[in-house]
C-alpha cells in the first residue's frame, strides 16, 4: 500500500511533530513544578535523555509517546497500513532503545519512572499526577 500523502507533504507533517515540550511532557512539568518539585530537562549525560531528571531523588522521568514508543495493548498504539514494515522497524528499535537507556540508568542507580501519553488522558491524569507526588513526597521521607 502507498502512501496517501506526497512524499513533500508527508516530510511537511512529520517535521512538525515535537520530540520535546510535547503537550504531555507540559502538563506533567507544570504540575510537578506547581507542587514544588525541581528537576533538569532533557539531560544529554543519561542514557536516553531522560525527559525530567531529579537530582535530589536520583530519579528520571519518561514521558513516553505510546505509538513512537510501541505501547503494548494501547488504544493510541496502531501500526499503520502503509509502510508498516518500516513503521515497525522505527519502533521496534524505539523500543530497544529505550529498554537499553533503562538499564543502564538502573546501573548508574537511577530509579526510572514511565508516564504514557493514555495515561495523561482526561479521567486518568488527575490519579497519575497525584501519584506522582506521592511517589516523590515517599522518597523524600525515606
Amino acid at each position: 500500500m502507498t502512501d496517501v500523502h506526497s512524499k513533500e507533504i508527508r516530510s511537511y507533517n512529520m517535521s512538525r511533530i515535537k520530540g520535546k515540550n510535547t503537550k504531555p511532557e507540559m502538563l506533567v512539568r507544570k504540575f510537578l513544578f506547581a507542587n514544588g518539585l525541581r528537576y533538569k530537562l532533557h539531560d544529554k549525560q543519561l542514557p536516553g535523555k531522560p525527559d525530567l531528571v531529579f537530582p535530589k531523588y536520583k530519579t528520571v522521568l519518561f514521558i513516553h509517546g505510546c505509538f513512537w514508543h510501541g505501547h503494548e495493548g494501547c488504544r493510541y498504539y496502531v501500526v499503520p497500513k502503509t509502510r508498516t514494515d518500516w513503521w515497525l522497524a522505527k519502533i521496534n528499535g524505539n523500543k530497544a532503545k529505550d529498554a537499553d537507556s533503562i538499564m543502564k540508568l538502573k546501573q548508574l542507580g537511577w530509579k526510572v519512572i514511565i508516564v504514557w501519553e493514555c495515561e495523561l488522558k482526561p479521567g486518568m491524569v488527575d490519579g497519575l499526577l497525584q501519584n506522582l507526588l506521592k511517589e516523590f513526597k515517599s522518597n523524600n521521607e525515606s
